[in-house]
């Protein structure tokens, strides 16, 4: 009878693990998808903040008690960065993001991570990462270049080329964090470019990912392979809500780089990169995206099931290719000078924020046929004459004379 009641009394915690751990890996992802809304940082309306906000938006959390921090080290300014822990499970996971100053979205995600497993002690998910994960994240690993939101140091070097050297005290906090933690999977997380495209398809890649080489050869071996069935299992999952969206970067080795040298250290790694998303300049979108697929890939780590996938969906990933603008001119007349007879042409601009966030400041990046290109916003000139003197390649462009350029069709 006691071994009975002690059975039953274990059956409230067992069975809806075994139910989550049953579904199908679409069933888990949109059960996590389903739950955004209401779990996510709600103070978190940009991609740009701060070191001292983002900590702000954390203190509840850490108050109560659903993550350990410790200082991992400070930056070269003197910014302590801190190093977050959840669950006490023997399968260590190492996420880190912001590298670059100016590649927030994933960011945001782990805020969202760790505000849903404070609200969702009891979910499944957070129960099976509890209890057999150790999840360390390091986010905004670069405050100083988050202070101006620009993409490098404040000693102005690239810390994602820094992990032969470790020149920089940001490289060198992340280098000391894995020695001292050795974890078996990491998650590098970026921005990319977000003219990037799925391969020739003329889609805006969203999300790219990569299981990056361990040298040269760019040979698998057991730690890279285990890379790859999580890369599977997140490309499978977010093909379902992003379709057509996600592509792989190429796998070139990069001595200097942290991922190619995590996956060297024996940590399983998965760079995920975010695109861009049309309509949605401060990455909203893919923030949510990033927390569905780190979700979903921590609960697949947890419960070993990431070993079935088949690295195919992640090999069959077209590769990233730069074959977007934000601004596309078609069918529009051209004439250098006077002498110089006039050609219908293409013109490919590109648009970027200016130094206070409001200035726009655009500039012609090619002109010709741009017929395998896409853009974000495609206008039709329709054979109407463009003003000479502003179509220059790499002209800037101020965004009165932008306006001037586009079709008012």
């Amino acid at each position: 009878m006691i071994a009975r009641l002690a059975i039953r009394s274990l059956l409230p915690a067992i069975i809806p693990l075994f139910i989550m751990t049953a579904q199908t890996p679409s069933a888990t992802a949109q059960d996590v998808a389903d739950r955004f809304d209401k779990v996510k940082v709600r103070d978190v309306i940009s991609r740009r903040f701060t070191q001292q906000e983002m900590y702000g938006w954390l203190t509840p959390i850490v108050q109560a008690g659903t993550v350990r921090t410790t200082s991992a080290g400070t930056s070269a300014e003197g910014r302590t960065i801190n190093l977050y822990r959840y669950g006490t499970g023997p399968v260590k996971v190492l996420l880190w993001s912001q590298m670059h100053g100016d590649e927030s979205t994933a960011t945001m995600a782990l805020l969202d991570i760790m505000s849903f497993l404070r609200a969702e002690p009891g979910h499944p998910i957070s129960r099976a990462v509890r209890d057999r994960l150790t999840v360390l994240m390091l986010p905004m690993i670069n405050p100083d270049g988050a202070e101006r939101f620009t993409r490098r140091t404040a000693q102005a070097i690239d810390m994602n080329r820094d992990a032969m050297r470790f020149t920089t005290p940001e490289a060198r906090v992340l280098k000391s964090v894995h020695d001292a933690e050795r974890p078996d999977f990491g998650f590098n997380l970026h921005d990319q470019d977000t003219r990037y495209t799925v391969g020739t398809t003329r889609q805006i890649t969203a999300i790219a990912l990569l299981a990056p080489a361990t040298d040269e050869t760019r040979a698998d071996n057991a730690v890279r392979l285990r890379a790859k069935r999580v890369a599977a299992g997140v490309a499978t999952v977010l093909g379902r809500f992003i379709p057509g969206k996600v592509a792989k970067w190429d796998d070139t080795f990069e001595p200097r780089a942290f991922g190619d040298n995590m996956q060297r250290w024996e940590t399983s790694t998965v760079l995920i990169e975010s695109g861009g998303w049309a309509g949605d300049p401060e990455k909203m979108h893919l923030r949510k995206m990033n927390f569905v697929a780190l979700l979903f890939a921590l609960h697949e780590i947890a419960t070993g099931s990431y070993e079935r996938n088949d690295p195919a969906p992640y090999e069959a990933l077209p590769f990233n290719m730069r074959l977007a603008f934000d601004v596309i001119i078609r069918n529009a007349k051209l004439q250098t000078s006077p002498g110089i007879p006039a050609a219908i042409v293409d013109v490919g601009i590109n648009v970027t924020p200016g130094t206070d966030s409001t200035e726009v400041v655009a500039s012609v990046e090619d002109i010709g046929d741009l017929s395998t290109y896409t853009a974000y916003k495609v206008y039709d000139a329709a054979g109407a004459e463009l003003d000479a003197r502003l179509v220059i390649l790499e002209n800037k462009l101020t965004a009165e004379q932008l306006r001037s350029l586009l079709p008012q069709n």
